[in-house]
């Protein structure tokens, strides 16, 4: 049972089960460092994105360094701003917003003048009728905010004012009694959505962004304009901005931002609501505009790029007549502060110091060109199943890639993740989760590489104890870059197959004692066996006194003919050394016989999936086999077939022998002796017969009977009773006496194994 368990908690699957499940409760449970890190690639989606043209419908009024420098330093006189009402109005633009609040009196010098002055006049008792009208007059001149308010009615754009939230009690350095909060909620009762839609069986309002008090513009001032909206920001753990509030609640109502309020009056206000569900804020609905949000009503905001995208114009280029005329034709003009010093600076993923008021232009642009960073109801669902098929894939690959493929299979699922979630972004605005899923992968490969690590070592005995009787050390060296051969099932390729067959061995068995018998086998193979390596072959098997062996597998070799050939050949010198020792120790004279072939073979782990061994299959085997059997007949001890012999015939010294339609095969196939390589010394006497047995070969195939029966005796004669030519004489005598038909094509049908 304890080992049942071990080899579950081993296996690539288990591992890859642990890893999702793990990463399954950090995405469901929410790991800070995790979250800040989705974060971060969020903006690596927006800088590989790139910066996108503004729609130019919102444009920023800035306050910035050269409008310091000609008008004077901040705070100006509200008469200035009254001016710049005047002028945007008379550009024609639609909406102006305020991202400035109006929140105390102007300083005006001439103003406490004339308080001061109608004081005093009081105090004399001076009620004369022309001195008071001058003084109301010149009052009225002399009040800045009285001005502003004025040019605020005047407009022909809508006025936005902005004014803020102060979200805790802490964030006041004063006592604020309730009667005040109510009066101050009165003030900017013109932010307030007009209508909350509740969904999903929702009845009240959900958990929403709750604001302790509102700190409003001046009464005059808001009263003129009939229009506000907060323009509080809510920047990540990070520091960066990436969500733009829309709705915060405060008492029992729900109120607006600034950008909602200048593009509700840029359209004409047309209906508007906020939806709501149990759960939170489902999105604003802006006449046929649907404005998603996340469940606490913040919108994502697709930022276009770093501040120079967005259309600005300095306020003393406006104020002085500068700026161009369509500037602000039809537009929604955000005013505000782009100066050091008096600006508040955001974060954005395209820029590390950007004006706060570009963040309404671009929460403005997002809702009027509908470019909106979505995640719909079905994403989250989608996240769990990108953590399981990641998981799944890569443990999956793992287990039946070896190292190398593995890390490349799973280089290619991160890579590919990471270009799908861009994609789908940047085509469609839409946010899947990237870190989560790539971690799950990342743990996966984590884990099953570990496995694989100390796994190895297990692995690498296997391969040892099932190949070290088989094929030599440095040969399994080289298994074992790949242990996953060591499995049922096999591929096909060409190889090189060897048998080997003691002549008269059985008849030894009535004269010599089993012990013998054994002492006699084993000096013998293991001779043999030593060659078979050397010459980097595999052996397959004994069967009795016989030996296979494969040369190009399990590791493959292209020369694994000329491997073949050459483990023959000194397999019959180690065989004549045996032979010496042998006869001085007065044991038989036993010979081998050999036959070798190469072709296309099934080679593999063959058997069952309880047991099964190491081998080859196929036409090309079972040649070899014959040709072994073969030696038999012509007297020779080493024959290979045609497909060997057209691979090493520069390399060695062949005797093409015959043309044989061996048993089971209908095709005839040309076998060879393998007589010497090419470099090893050669008697004259045997170079002769060659040439001898070529002639009465070629003679034999053009029915020359008594040329060719000639020409074989010449050789005999030569190689002293050469058997070969024994055979092929008595076969060219036959034919003298019984022709064959004429439709003979050379070919010996073999009728034994």
């Amino acid at each position: 049972m304890k080992e049942t368990s071990k080899a579950f908690f081993l296996r690539p699957l288990s591992i890859t089960i642990l890893s999702l499940v793990l990463t399954a409760t950090a995405f469901i449970t929410g790991i800070s460092f995790l979250e800040l890190m989705e974060l971060k690639t969020v903006d690596l989606r927006f800088v590989s994105r790139g910066p996108i043209p503004a729609s130019g419908d919102a444009v920023m009024a800035i306050i910035d360094e050269k409008s310091l420098e000609a008008e004077g330093r901040w705070p100006w006189p509200r008469s200035k701003m009254a001016r710049l009402v005047d002028v945007l109005s008379q550009s024609g633009a639609r909406v102006i917003g305020f991202d400035i609040g109006f929140l105390d009196p102007d300083e005006n010098v001439a103003l406490k003048v004339i308080n001061a002055v109608s004081e005093k006049a009081d105090d004399l008792d001076i009620h004369d009728e022309g001195f008071m009208n001058f003084m109301g007059t010149f009052r009225e001149n002399a009040d800045n905010d009285h001005r502003l308010a004025q040019a605020i009615q005047r407009s022909r754009s809508a006025v936005v004012l902005g004014h803020f939230f102060h979200m805790r009690k802490s964030d006041l350095n004063y006592d604020i009694l309730p009667s005040e909060i109510e009066r101050r909620l009165e003030g900017i009762a013109d932010s307030r959505y007009p209508k909350i839609e509740f969904l999903d069986g929702a009845t009240d309002l959900p958990p929403l962004i709750t604001a302790f008090a509102p700190q409003g513009n001046l009464d005059i001032l808001a009263r003129s304009a009939g229009a506000s909206g907060f323009f509080n920001k809510t920047p990540d753990v990070d520091g960066v901005v990436r969500w733009a509030p829309l709705v915060i609640r405060c008492g029992d109502r729900l109120y607006s931002s600034l950008a909602i309020q200048a593009v509700w009056h840029f359209l004409g206000q047309p209906g508007l609501e906020v939806a709501v569900t149990p759960y939170g804020v489902r999105g604003i609905q802006m006449g046929k505009i649907f404005i998603p949000t996340d469940d606490w009503g913040r919108m994502a905001v697709n930022h276009l790029g770093p501040p120079a995208v967005i259309p600005q114009y300095s306020i003393t280029d406006i104020l002085s007549g500068h700026a161009p005329k369509d500037a602000f034709d039809g537009k929604i003009v955000f005013v505000g502060a782009a100066a050091m010093g008096i600006a508040d600076y955001i974060i954005t993923p395209f820029s590390a110091s950007m004006p706060g008021l570009a963040l309404h232009v671009m929460v403005s642009d997002n809702i009027l060109t509908q470019r909106f960073l979505t995640r719909p109801p079905w994403i989250r669902v989608f996240d769990i199943l990108a953590i399981f098929i990641l998981c799944l894939l890569t443990g999956f690959g793992l287990s039946r890639l070896g190292p190398l493929k593995g890390m490349l299979f799973t280089l290619f699922l991160f890579g590919g993740y990471i270009i799908f979630t861009q994609q789908l972004f940047a085509r469609s605005g839409i946010l899947l989760n990237m870190v989560y899923p790539l971690l799950g992968l990342l743990l996966t490969y984590l884990g099953v590489t570990v496995l694989s690590y100390f796994t190895e070592e297990r692995k690498r005995r296997q391969v040892k104890k099932a190949f070290s009787q088989y094929v030599a050390s440095d040969v399994i060296d080289e298994i074992l870059e790949d242990p996953a051969q060591l499995k049922l099932g096999g591929e096909v390729k060409p190889l090189t197959v060897l048998f080997s067959d003691l002549r008269g061995f059985t008849s030894y068995s009535e004269i010599y004692a089993p012990e013998e018998l054994v002492r006699i086998l084993s000096s013998y193979f293991t001779k043999m066996t030593e060659e078979v390596f050397n010459h980097h072959g595999t052996l397959l098997m004994y069967i009795g006194d016989a030996l296979m062996a494969v040369f190009g597998a399990p590791v493959e070799s292209p020369a694994h003919a000329e491997q073949a050939c050459r483990a023959a050949l000194a397999m019959r010198k180690r065989l004549f050394i045996l032979q010496l020792e042998w006869s001085a120790m007065d044991r038989p004279m036993l010979s081998a016989r050999i036959g070798i072939n190469t072709g296309p073979m099934l080679v593999g782990n063959l058997g069952s999936d309880q047991r099964f061994t190491y081998g080859v299959l196929g036409d090309p085997v079972n040649l070899a086999s014959r040709l072994e059997g073969l030696n038999k007949l012509y007297g020779t001890d080493i024959l290979i077939g045609e497909n060997t012999a057209a691979m090493v015939q520069d390399r060695f010294l062949l005797r093409e022998l015959d043309a044989v339609r061996v048993m089971g095969k209908q095709q005839a196939v040309k076998i060879f002796q393998l007589v010497a390589g090419v470099e090893d010394p050669i008697d004259p006497d045997q170079r002769l017969f060659l040439e001898i047995y070529a002639e009465a070969l070629d003679a034999y195939r053009s029915r020359r009977w008594k040329d060719a029966m000639s020409l074989f005796e010449k050789g005999r004669q030569i190689l002293k009773e050469d058997p070969s030519c024994i055979v092929m004489s008595d076969r060219c005598r036959l034919y003298l006496d019984n022709p064959p038909p004429d439709h003979w094509d050379g070919v010996y049908v073999a009728t034994h194994k």
